[in-house]
């Protein structure tokens, strides 16, 4: 009787009858995420390679250690994934259906009867997905990292000590400021000091000593000062190249302007969140110094980007419907939509002039409203020529 009953309930499938859309739509985008994630890692290691190298040049060369390096890399990560978002999306699309076309995998599919608005739903998903992923980096992690990440380098520039108590290697805490200590003790007292200060435009000078120790910044005083004893100060004066040799029992150099001083520091607009940007309030724009337009134009700038990393999938999706089989495969196709992804990021930087002179918010969202009415025209042009990965004669 059991099953009787289950029997009945299972229907049969017509021959050449589309297989259940979930089943597909499951497959596709599990694909797709899959791709996304290996290339969103691979633009994101590629780019912050480039970042790196000079963070590390400027960071050890100041006398900070791996350590502040890892940490500063750690915190820069979700700006980087942001910014290659968008391209992960698009190049896994065209990547993910191309093998599938490659492998005749889309091929069955449209023969049971998938369409390209079919085609398009699982692909819409994965859109969907990567610009949700786009919108928290954008929207909350990015704004978080960069604060901390602002209020970790002021810290470090304050820190006057991690760079000076570096024994036997010369270190550039400041703009034309080159420090050597030939040795540190337990104490913290620096034995056989050497300072050169290349910042004045008429002289440098250059200092040594023979003991030398720092004294941390007071509330109300200067700031932090390196104290040194048993020393000669040689002043070269730039114009008529005459060295002015002083010796001094003990001198007090001054490293405010090194250490950055005490100055409150101006938050950055970016570090600020989305509903603040919009509504720009005349606090927000004296703790920031931007304009109202400005604001509000980086607060919708976190929508549009996004939504823009949803669309670029579909576009990709769109243009390769339009390819017909071919030994050679997709790539004048790929090309084309690579190239309109471009144009696409090119248009919101016009929004953005728009957006901020003008004041036309719209424009922001310029690029995005094209895209989609690309996508769509592509979906209705594949559905116009049925299977379009049939069509063609083989090369």
């Amino acid at each position: 009787m059991a099953r009787s009953r289950a029997a009945a309930r299972k229907k049969p499938t017509p021959a050449g009858a589309a297989p259940p859309v979930s089943t597909f739509d499951r497959y596709l985008t599990g694909r797709l995420l899959v791709y996304f994630a290996f290339f969103a890692s691979v633009l994101a290691a590629v780019y912050w390679v480039n970042r790196a190298i000079g963070l590390f040049d400027r960071l050890i060369a100041g006398g900070s250690n791996l350590r502040v390096f890892l940490e500063f890399t750690a915190l820069g990560l979700p700006y980087v994934i942001y910014l290659t978002l968008p391209f992960a999306a698009l190049i896994a699309t065209l990547y993910g259906v191309n093998r599938l076309a490659s492998d005749s995998e889309l091929i069955v599919a449209q023969t049971t009867g998938l369409g390209p608005w079919r085609l398009a739903r699982p692909v819409l998903v994965f859109g969907l997905a990567a610009g949700l992923a786009a919108a928290i980096l954008g929207n909350a992690l990015v704004p978080a990292a960069r604060t901390v990440l602002a209020e970790r380098g002021e810290a470090l520039n304050r820190d006057v000590t991690a760079r000076f108590l570096r024994a036997g290697e010369f270190l550039h805490p400041g703009t034309g400021v080159t420090v050597y200590v030939r040795y540190v003790t337990p104490e913290g007292e620096l034995l056989g000091l050497f300072l050169q200060d290349r910042r004045g435009w008429r002289s440098n000078t250059t200092y040594t000593a023979a003991r030398a120790y720092l004294l941390e910044g007071r509330p109300g005083s200067t700031g932090p000062r390196l104290v040194m004893l048993d020393g000669m100060a040689q002043t070269l004066d730039r114009a008529s190249r005459n060295l002015i040799t002083t010796t001094f029992a003990d001198f007090a150099y001054d490293l405010a302007g090194l250490a950055g001083g005490d100055e409150v520091r101006r938050r950055d607009a970016r570090e600020m969140g989305t509903r603040a940007l919009l509504s720009a309030s005349p606090a927000l724009r004296g703790t920031t110094g931007r304009s109202a337009a400005e604001l509000r134009y980086l607060g919708h700038a976190r929508i549009a980007e996004p939504l823009l990393t949803a669309v670029l999938p579909l576009v990709a999706l769109g243009f390769l419907l339009l390819g017909g089989y071919s030994r050679m495969g997709l790539w004048r196709q790929i090309g084309a939509a690579v190239l309109v992804a471009i144009i696409l990021h090119l248009l919101a930087n016009v929004g953005e002039k728009a957006a901020v002179e003008d004041g036309a918010l719209w424009m922001t969202y310029l690029a995005v409203l094209i895209g989609a009415a690309l996508a769509a025209g592509l979906l209705w042009r594949g559905t116009a020529s049925r299977a379009p990965f049939r069509r063609g004669r083989a090369a």
